[in-house]
């Protein structure tokens, strides 16, 4: 054999190749590229995710024109644009269609657009959207007195107006902007507004003080006996109260019947495309404008008014329209009731931890259990504050001290202070661990010094150690405000509903009632996106109260790491 021969230019290339890629591995740069490239990727991630979900939520409330389809078959369809598709019609289909369709959409691969159309009138219809290929299309117009109505109940209806009565008088119909109309509706959505302040408000006071005296008596009943001179007594008071609150009851029963009489003589008469007609009371009109003929300041208009209803009204037609002021209220009580409880709790733990426990094997189990503790899926901490908090404690606590509500629970059952203690148990091990490392942190010369200085333990403590530890602790409790806002599964078990028709505050005694049930804005997406009767029209209210759920979190973690902030910037000159 002989030897083989590379020429000298060649091996002096690949020795430069080579160094170069040993010179790369040792800097690291290919690690440092994949790190940057995942990072990057991670970014565009989050980016498109918030884009997809604020592009949706913020245009949610946007007013669109009304078309109005006449279909090659006859079927006449009006409605809202709502989105577009392509897809494949069967062979049946393709067959029934004329050449020149059948010529498109063979060159398409088969495929054809079609448009989803938000119909309304589900009292008419019975269906909320309809699907129109475009090779159905015969005719597709925008006319000018086409209306879309925002109704209490049913939906918004889609139409024209016919006529018109105001205080039971026909009138003609002029416009939207007719101030005869425009005044008759405000007027009609003011009786409204005095009827509910009259049901909930002053008839909801004379049912709560005869619950409450009915409930006296239960009491003495308990305590004493019905054969008891107690007995005899409460029950006297309670029948004389009764005939008292039931003269003022009727009173208001008949100012609430006055005002629905008013009402009704109030009324708008619409009529579908099909020439179906309804007729509707001003009173449950909630708003009303020409589709086709809104300028850009009336779009505006009608945008702001959306959102004004969404964040301060009610929920209404199984919570895809309205407003949710009842879940914002629910989930800020709830984060800042869970923070009261979590942050306390979670530093004194991590103080004991690193302070005043003796290093050993115990505490080196507490901390692997407390660390073990953040794995552990959200739904089996709703299982324990269902069974411990809602079932232990809530009964003990219904049997001691409202043993005459019993067998209906007071504390017994899901509530707000429930869901924030099982919340709290859920986010504790990230305050504790947050804590345990921002006290670490801390030089151990700080420590001694004070020490040296005469001061106590506890005194370094609180002067010296828990001041320069507290940015981290609050890093810890802001990492817990963001998973306790954001989780569902537990508050399922403890406390959400789907709707509360009570707030957890109000004006009657004791203000402020932690054992009612609540509202969430994470459950309230979870309900329209998945529990509603139709998943199309409740998909705009999942897009936009998501964008409301990161928005309230993103201000809650903005104002807790200003204050971060502040301590950071405090103590930046005195770390030695």
């Amino acid at each position: 054999m002989t030897d083989s021969y590379i020429p000298r230019g060649q091996a002096a290339s690949a020795e430069n190749t080579a160094g170069r890629r040993t010179d790369l591995r040792s800097r690291g740069e290919p690690a440092l590229w994949s790190l940057g490239g995942a990072l990057a990727l991670g970014i565009i991630m989050i980016l498109g995710f918030l884009a997809l979900v604020f592009s949706n939520g913020i245009a949610t409330f946007i007013p669109k024109p009304i078309a109005v389809v006449t279909e090659t078959g006859g079927q006449v369809t009006a409605g809202e644009p709502f989105r577009s598709e392509s897809f494949r019609p069967t062979v049946e289909e393709v067959a029934t269609l004329p050449p020149d369709w059948q010529a498109r959409i063979k060159s398409a691969g088969g495929m054809v657009n079609r448009t989803l159309y938000r119909m309304g009138n589900f009292d008419v219809y019975g269906e909320d959207f309809r699907w129109v290929a475009d090779y159905a299309v015969a005719k597709r117009e925008f006319p000018a007195n086409m209306v879309f109505v925002e109704r209490m109940e049913w939906g918004p209806f889609i139409g024209t107006v016919k006529a018109l009565t105001i205080d039971g008088n026909a009138q003609p119909f002029k416009s939207i902007e007719d101030p005869v109309f425009l005044q008759a509706h405000q007027q009609a959505l003011d009786r409204a507004d005095d009827i509910r302040d009259i049901e909930r408000g002053r008839i909801g006071d004379i049912n709560h003080r005869l619950e409450n005296e009915r409930l006296a008596l239960r009491k003495v009943e308990l305590a004493e006996g019905r054969t008891s001179a107690a007995y005899r007594d409460a029950q006297d008071r309670l029948n004389t109260l009764s005939v008292t609150l039931q003269r003022d009851y009727d009173a208001l029963a008949a100012e609430v019947t006055k005002l629905r009489e008013a009402s009704a003589r109030n009324t708008l008469t619409l009529a579908a495309v099909g020439g179906e007609e309804k007729t509707i009371e001003f009173a449950a009109l909630v708003r009303i404008y020409p589709a086709n003929d809104l300028g850009f300041w009336g779009k505006v208009g009608v945008y702001l008014s959306r959102w004004g209803e969404f964040l301060g009204g009610e929920p209404r037609e199984a919570n895809t329209e309205g407003g949710v002021f009842p879940a914002i209220f629910g989930t800020a009580a709830m984060t800042l009731l869970m923070v009261l409880v979590v942050a306390p709790f979670g530093v004194i733990t991590a103080l004991y931890l690193r302070e005043y426990a003796k290093q050993g094997r115990l505490v080196s189990f507490v901390r692997i259990s407390v660390n073990n503790l953040a794995g552990v899926p959200s739904i089996v901490y709703g299982v324990f504050g269902l069974g411990f908090f809602a079932y232990v404690l809530g009964g003990s606590i219904d049997a001691l001290f409202y043993p005459e509500r019993l067998p209906s629970p007071t504390f017994g059952t899901g509530g707000l202070l429930w869901s924030a203690l099982t919340l709290a148990l859920l986010t504790v091990p990230v305050v504790i661990v947050a804590t345990e490392e921002a006290l670490a942190a801390v030089p151990r010369s700080m420590r001694e010094g004070s020490l040296a200085c005469g001061a106590s333990k506890w005194q370094t403590i609180k002067y010296i150690v828990l001041p320069r530890a507290m940015p981290g602790v609050m890093t810890g409790v802001i990492l817990a405000m963001a998973r306790g806002a954001g989780e569902v599964a537990p508050l399922m078990l403890v406390g959400v509903v789907k709707l509360a028709p009570e707030l957890p505050i109000d004006g009657i005694f004791p203000f402020v009632h932690l054992e009612r049930s609540f509202m969430h804005l994470g459950f309230h997406i979870f309900d329209v996106g998945f529990q509603s009767r139709n998943a199309e029209a409740g998909k705009p209210m999942v897009f936009v109260t998501t964008v409301l759920l990161i928005a309230l979190v993103t201000i809650v973690n903005a104002a807790a790491i200003i204050l971060r902030s502040r301590l950071k910037r405090r103590f930046a000159g005195s770390q030695f």
